[in-house]
């Protein structure tokens, strides 16, 4: 992928290299040689490096659940400062929620996109918690985050002790920075930053936007395809994983930022995190190209559910039953016959949180644009807006097929009930106007009613 920045100072992608694959056992090394054979930790590893280990299950999950990555680095990690409340605080993140720091609300909400900062801010500052339900204390639940930043972490790196970040960007490229290597990722990618790993953020584009999704004690993983058979959706080698990559050095007063039960942590070092010289197992981080995903839909009548279009979902002990699902609304053909083609209105057990990552979304013909949000609760009815039912009952049964074109939506759906936070109901953005949308839908009720004299005439459209 080409960088269109002429003042973008990092390597593009055609610059780095990447592995393929989710799931597999990956090794990397940095210098030939600093892998040890045979055993995971010798006496003496090559190069006099450190092995360290980072388990994202417990040690006696089954081998088909088992995720677990070896890293080989200059320095371990517990050489550190002891970790100390950031100060000043950060008030807007929540990882257990309750009546104290959220609302429960069966409203529709909308937000309009929010503006970028004129102060500066850098991805920890501009993280801050929207929605979510459970708690990372039980290892069970979800939070749901948007960031706004405007400029590179300096000398620092941020560790997730509470659970996976989904990062969907929106608006402006990142550099990740993780122990394992270096991605880079674009509007219109997604990354996974497993629980518990060290990454650094920069910003090549200055400004930047977009959405995350976090779990508590699940992770993310490819849906099963059932009848769809053995190909489809999103493939598995599509997904790039970082080569080792190394930096070495005295760094003074490097900081390690640790949330940790919603909290914020701070500890001192000399040296950069980034020491992984080389790097074995299968709790990595990875990130994965939207348009690469192939999706499957309606061939004859009738809208299918959106699960059709699950890219990734972290799961319950209850089939079928997601504590976070993550579906995409991606270009595509639309041909169904004698058929409302856009999403049906519906009341869910499910709760949906939506954004748009470009383009327009075809439920929405106003009012929801890039960068915006909204969310609609567990039974919450929802559906197409007025202007978008009008528009397609206009085109009547004889409409041909339709190409959705340069479209990225994406859903976050949950069995849990979200709880919002105070900021996210209180924010200058919130679309206050939005049930408004559905306000102009009118009857066109056709059968029979009552007339004033208590007889049975046919009802006409109002």
């Amino acid at each position: 992928m080409e960088c269109n920045s002429r003042s973008c100072n990092f390597p593009c992608d055609f610059d780095l290299e990447y592995q393929t694959g989710f799931g597999n056992h990956f090794s990397s090394e940095a210098i030939v040689g600093a892998l040890p054979q045979g055993q995971n930790s010798p006496l003496i590893c090559p190069f006099g490096l450190y092995a360290e280990q980072i388990s994202g299950t417990s040690f006696t999950s089954p081998r088909k659940l088992n995720q677990r990555s070896w890293l080989y680095r200059i320095k371990p990690s517990v050489t550190h400062e002891p970790f100390r409340p950031r100060i000043p605080r950060h008030e807007k993140l929540v990882s257990e929620f309750n009546q104290s720091n959220s609302s429960a609300t069966p409203t529709q909400l909308r937000w309009k996109p929010v503006e970028i900062p004129e102060r500066p801010t850098d991805f920890i500052d501009g993280l801050y918690t929207i929605c979510g339900a459970g708690s990372s204390y039980l290892r069970h639940g979800f939070a749901i985050h948007m960031y706004t930043a405007n400029k590179s972490m300096e000398n620092s790196a941020f560790c997730n002790a509470d659970g996976d970040f989904l990062i969907v960007p929106q608006k402006g490229r990142l550099w990740i920075t993780t122990e394992c290597g270096r991605l880079q990722v674009c509007p219109g990618e997604i990354v996974i930053l497993p629980q518990g790993y060290r990454f650094a953020v920069d910003l090549p584009d200055g400004p930047s936007r977009g959405y995350v999704a976090e779990t508590f004690g699940t992770h993310l993983q490819l849906p099963d395809l059932g009848p769809i058979g053995a190909n489809g959706l999103a493939a598995p080698r599509d997904f790039l994983v970082p080569v080792a990559w190394y930096e070495d050095g005295s760094r003074p007063g490097y900081t390690i930022v640790q949330k940790y039960g919603g909290e914020l942590f701070t500890a001192k070092q000399d040296f950069s995190p980034f020491n992984v010289v080389a790097w074995h197992g299968n709790y990595v981080p990875c990130k994965y190209d939207l348009s690469k995903f192939c999706p499957y839909n309606t061939v004859l009548m009738d809208h299918s559910d959106p699960s059709i279009n699950t890219v990734l979902t972290a799961p319950t002990d209850k089939p079928g039953v997601a504590l976070l699902d993550f579906v995409i609304f991606p270009p595509r053909w639309l041909v169904a016959e004698h058929t409302f083609r856009p999403p049906y209105y519906h009341r869910n057990c499910m709760s949906e949180f939506m954004g748009l990552i470009y383009g327009g979304y075809e439920a929405k013909a106003d009012g929801f644009h890039p960068g915006g949000a909204s969310l609609h609760s567990c039974m919450t009815p929802h559906g197409p807006d007025t202007k978008t039912y009008e528009a397609t009952i206009a085109l009547g049964n004889e409409a041909g097929p339709h190409r959705i074109a340069d479209t990225m939506a994406f859903m976050f759906e949950s069995c849990l009930i979200p709880r919002v936070c105070p900021w996210a109901l209180e924010s200058p953005f919130m679309d206050h106007d939005y049930y408004q949308c559905w306000i102009g839908l009118k009857s066109r009720f056709t059968g029979l009613s009552m007339n004033e004299d208590n007889v049975i005439c046919r009802k006409e459209n109002l």
